[in-house]
């Protein structure tokens, strides 16, 4: 079995970052809300109790029983986390004169504590906290300092339980990476064996247990995660997967047919069906972004049905959904605020009578190519970009049409194409254009036009979580908006989007 962390997630802008964190140093790890932790606590060799927005002073502090955790299994506390330990443990947390907030140093450290092997003296931490805690927890013990926070590290006397106060999954704590390989491998005794060709290994014998000779369908996409997951399949499970792309009407110029063509060398038994008018049809009129999204899933579920009630014997639906579908769709008091539904995520199992596999839900984005690359799939195929399930729908703000989808292919695929020509393509983790319901005067020709803008987006990322506009260079820009406006009748005018994520989301819808 799979040694595993438990990530304990009390809303922090952060925890995603120490899933990513303990996955480079090659261990599994599991993100799970504080008010719904699994039952079973003996499958996790450690627990980390992340930061939080909230305050353990508040009326409305996010708590959580830790009877069978704290003393039992090594435990730590990051910020909110480690302020938890010590007041509802004996301690006192109280708010800070002088809050600390970025850079700070560690000092007075205990360098005979596993927790700081190898660590430098004054090493550089990032701290985001206005309470500070005032006084230990029982039997707490101090092992490291800042300059303005005394507490900063602390451990329980005979428990593998310790706290801090600062953030060692971020990029700007310098040797916050060998902080939690200390604490997970050190102290937590974790072997650091999570690799792509582990996971290959461990799901695939998974799959054949799981499913055994009932038959698959999958809905491919032409992206990363569907084709990784159909391969995944096709090697436990062969012929019994029956992999369906539908046409919604909404994919990229000439996506349809170079994705069929794409995969008729994979060996995948790949099945078409061309749905673009029913799609299309059924979102005549509707402008809000979730309507958009729950139309789309359920003329995909009824097409789904449509073309599985012709293949005897199915039973089970495999999905693409990956980590960050699953984090952005959960809602609870406090952590992950739904960003947006998914169409992997919400409700298909119920309507579609099939149960449903989805062999890469717990993976972040570049660790599905990892896993691809494993699997031998081709690199053109694993280095395409993300591109959103609703598709085009998402990219299109307001209602949709047959002429808007036109318009905005023929400006994706220029802006596309020539990323790939400028050899820009493969430095940028997602690209895309986006029709805006905002028309502007022009001027072509001596004639005064009144006609469509459209945005484009590029960002650069890791996972998808968090994003950055990508700097594109100037002539670059120019070329593009000049391609666009003289070759799509219905544009005069291209802007740039400059927004990061957060506080923006890569798509605008």
């Amino acid at each position: 079995m799979q040694e595993k962390v438990l990530i304990v997630d009390f809303g922090s802008q952060y925890t995603q970052l120490i899933a990513r964190r303990v996955r480079e140093l090659f261990i599994f790890c599991e993100i799970y809300p504080f008010n719904s932790i699994p039952e079973n606590l003996k499958e996790y060799k450690a627990v980390i109790l992340s930061g939080s927005p909230f305050s353990v002073r508040s009326e409305n502090y996010l708590k959580i029983d830790l009877s069978k955790i704290k003393g039992e299994i090594p435990l730590l506390g990051v910020c909110y986390g480690a302020q938890f330990l010590a007041h509802f443990y004996g301690g006192e947390v109280t708010s800070s004169n002088k809050r600390e907030y970025g850079r700070a140093n560690l000092v007075d450290i205990n360098f005979s504590d596993p927790f700081f092997n190898d660590i430098l003296n004054k090493s550089q931490v990032w701290m985001s906290h206005s309470d500070t805690i005032k006084i230990l927890p029982n039997n707490g013990v101090l092992i490291a300092s800042t300059e303005d926070v005394k507490n900063a590290a602390f451990k329980i006397d005979n428990e593998l339980t310790y706290g801090i106060q600062f953030h060692p999954e971020v990029y700007h704590s310098s040797e916050g990476k060998k902080i939690l390989e200390n604490f997970l491998v050190k102290i937590s005794g974790l072997k650091q064996d999570w690799t792509p060709d582990s996971f290959v290994e461990m799901t695939i014998k998974k799959l054949e247990n799981e499913i055994l000779s009932e038959k698959v369908i999958l809905g491919l996409s032409g992206g990363v995660d569907s084709s990784v997951a159909s391969v995944l399949l096709d090697k436990a499970i062969g012929s019994n997967l029956i992999c369906i792309f539908v046409n919604n009407g909404l994919l990229r110029k000439n996506e349809y047919e170079e994705v069929l063509a794409q995969y008729k060398g994979m060996g995948l038994n790949v099945k078409g069906v061309n749905a673009s008018k029913k799609f299309i049809d059924s979102l005549k009129n509707v402008e809000d972004p979730e309507e958009k999204r729950k139309i789309i899933g359920k003329v995909f579920i009824d097409v789904f049905n449509e073309v599985s009630k012709d293949i005897e014997g199915v039973k089970w639906l495999a999905q693409g959904t990956i980590y960050p579908d699953v984090i952005e769709s959960i809602s609870v008091n406090g952590p992950s605020a739904t960003i947006k539904s998914h169409h992997n995520v919400g409700g298909l199992p119920k309507k579609m009578k099939l149960k449903v596999i989805e062999p890469l839900k717990m993976l972040f984005k570049d660790e599905v190519r990892r896993v691809g690359k494993s699997l031998g799939i081709d690199k053109n195929l694993l280095s395409r970009h993300p591109f959103p399930g609703p598709g085009l729908a998402i990219r299109i703000l307001g209602d949709i049409s047959k002429e808007k989808v036109r318009i905005l292919q023929e400006v994706d695929h220029i802006f596309i194409n020539e990323l790939k020509s400028w050899n820009l393509y493969n430095s940028v983790w997602q690209a895309g254009a986006i029709l805006l319901p905002v028309s502007s005067v022009g001027v072509m020709g001596d004639e005064r036009t009144y006609e469509n803008c459209v945005a484009l987006r590029a960002v650069e990322s890791t996972d998808g979580m968090t994003a950055d506009w990508v700097d594109l260079p100037y002539d670059f820009l120019q070329k593009v908006s000049n391609e666009i406006i003289n070759n799509v009748k219905g544009i005069n005018r291209v802007v740039y989007d400059i927004s990061s994520k957060p506080p923006a989301t890569i798509e605008w819808e």
